[in-house]
């Protein structure tokens, strides 16, 4: 028998299929959905990181506890939103997530996405959701570029067309901002509360921007309502963490193979998943620390967690990256398969990194770096070594730093685009012309690309300390390689 189209009257029978092939259990919701339950939660921009993330911490809560009142309501508001339409809408929004590990892989229906609504089909549907009793929370994924933020000024791109479009009251809204301004007007109009507004989207103070962002806007449309969305509204700061790769046509074949389920628009991601939300809710949530969400109170707690990934995981990512690449490795695992780096990146986490760490009530450091060493090392997750647009380097404290510093001269030399073995590779970097041409002209000199501002502060440029370790990195890297290189910085 060919693999069973996904949608709700399919689902025993693709358990049962599974079961009989003698595949690992498939989980499937079994918890009502459609009008049985209510949709407390509108989600605008519903691609693979939200149905890996948000979206499932919510099937869960409607698996485990029996929640019925937070059911998404996914939206798009884009043209090439269609194709999510199509492809939730052809299986009763249900589809498949693919855990894949080292132990092998294990494939959940989820469910908690309930109905999705296209808006340049409907935008009235769109606004009249938002501003409906049962919404409480509109969550957003719309990526840095949606929230028209001037990184700059800290201000909200308003000169922006699309941004000049919804500001016209004669139009209808295309932007995130113009839908989130229409449907706190209604609610204010019904003498309903604000609508909770929680950014997924992986930037530092995504809450804080959110909120910068649309009271900029309501003020230039309407000041009085701009007062009662800042004063009633509130915008939790949250961290997200978990990988998840673009799906790809043999991901869709794996699954039929495998599991026996035609999906038309399945994910395929970790194990793991993290989200730490400030608890700032202004009209009720679900009970999220059922299902593991971290809870804290206020932004300094969010930011404690954004420090130990930041330098933990991004710290330890960057050797990886640009070391493997220098290395001739295509693959994350490949790299953590070889035990000088594997060492490197472990010694490094807790002798440098570590130290400069807050410390968290409750979480364990060490735990927390054990799982990164075991997320790299998954050979289901992660793809080919990445190429990062910057470097954010940082020397935090006064203590060892040798490692930090090798790190960072491999990004330097990584730049040139040309590995130890002498073949060359494409960078992909915005600044890529000013940076490699610096590279290229300062050599083992660190100096060029150091007095790129945009990148470097004077802190680094005058500290001596610093100067003389990155130096003899790049000069140890450019003589010997990255492999030969590491044991001297590995104890």
């Amino acid at each position: 028998m060919g693999p069973l189209k996904l949608n709700s009257k399919n689902l025993s029978e693709i358990t049962a299929a599974a079961t009989a092939a003698g595949v690992v259990p498939i989980e499937i919701p079994t918890f009502p959905r459609g009008n049985a339950v209510k949709e407390g939660i509108v989600h605008i921009g519903v691609g693979g990181f939200h149905r890996a993330h948000l979206a499932v911490y919510v099937h869960e809560l409607m698996q485990k506890h029996g929640v019925t009142d937070y059911a998404i309501c996914g939206v798009g508001l884009q043209p090439f939103d269609a194709a999510m339409r199509d492809a939730l809408g052809s299986q009763d929004h249900l589809y498949t997530i693919v855990e894949r590990s080292a132990q092998g892989s294990v494939a959940k229906v989820m469910g908690g996405i309930n109905s999705y609504l296209f808006a340049p089909d409907n935008r009235e549907a769109v606004i009249a959701k938002m501003a409906h009793p049962d919404t409480h929370i509109v969550s957003l994924t719309i990526t840095e570029s949606g929230y028209y933020y001037n990184e700059n000024t800290h201000e909200l791109q308003s000169e922006d067309p699309d941004i000049q479009h919804d500001l016209n009251p004669a139009n209808e809204p295309k932007t995130t901002f113009g839908f989130l301004y229409h449907g706190m007007a209604r609610r204010h109009q019904q003498g309903l509360k604000p609508f909770t507004v929680v950014s997924c989207d992986n930037m530092q103070g995504n809450g804080a921007i959110t909120r910068r962002m649309l009271v900029s806007f309501a003020r230039l449309r309407d000041p009085k309502l701009a007062e009662w969305i800042n004063t009633n509204g509130h915008f939790p700061n949250a961290m997200v963490d978990r990988i998840t790769p673009q799906t790809s046509a043999a991901d869709k074949v794996g699954l039929a193979k495998d599991f026996g389920i035609e999906d038309s628009w399945p994910i395929v991601t970790e194990p793991f998943m993290q989200w730490v939300i400030e608890d700032h809710f202004c009209d009720g949530r679900p009970p999220f620390e059922k299902v593991g969400v971290q809870i804290v109170k206020n932004l300094k707690n969010v930011e404690e967690f954004e420090k130990h990934k930041l330098r933990l995981l991004n710290g330890s990512h960057a050797i990886i990256a640009y070391g493997g690449q220098l290395a001739g490795y295509k693959y994350v695992h490949e790299v953590m398969e070889n035990p000088l780096f594997r060492k490197f990146v472990w010694q490094m986490m807790q002798e440098e990194v570590k130290p400069t760490l807050p410390e968290i009530s409750g979480h364990d450091t060490d735990k927390y770096c054990e799982t990164l060493v075991e997320r790299f090392s998954n050979p289901r997750s992660w793809t080919s070594c990445p190429v990062f647009a910057a470097v954010e380097l940082a020397i935090w404290a006064t203590g060892p730093f040798r490692r930090l510093c090798f790190t960072a001269a491999a990004w330097f030399h990584y730049i040139n685009g040309v590995d130890d073995n002498g073949n060359k590779f494409e960078v992909q970097d915005p600044m890529l012309e000013e940076i490699q041409t610096k590279a290229r002209a300062g050599g083992t000199n660190p100096m060029e690309l150091l007095s790129i501002k945009s990148l470097f502060g004077d802190d680094l440029r005058n500290d001596k300390r610093f100067v003389d370790t990155i130096t003899t990195a790049l000069k140890d890297i450019s003589r010997d390689g990255v492999i030969k290189s590491l044991p001297k910085y590995i104890d």
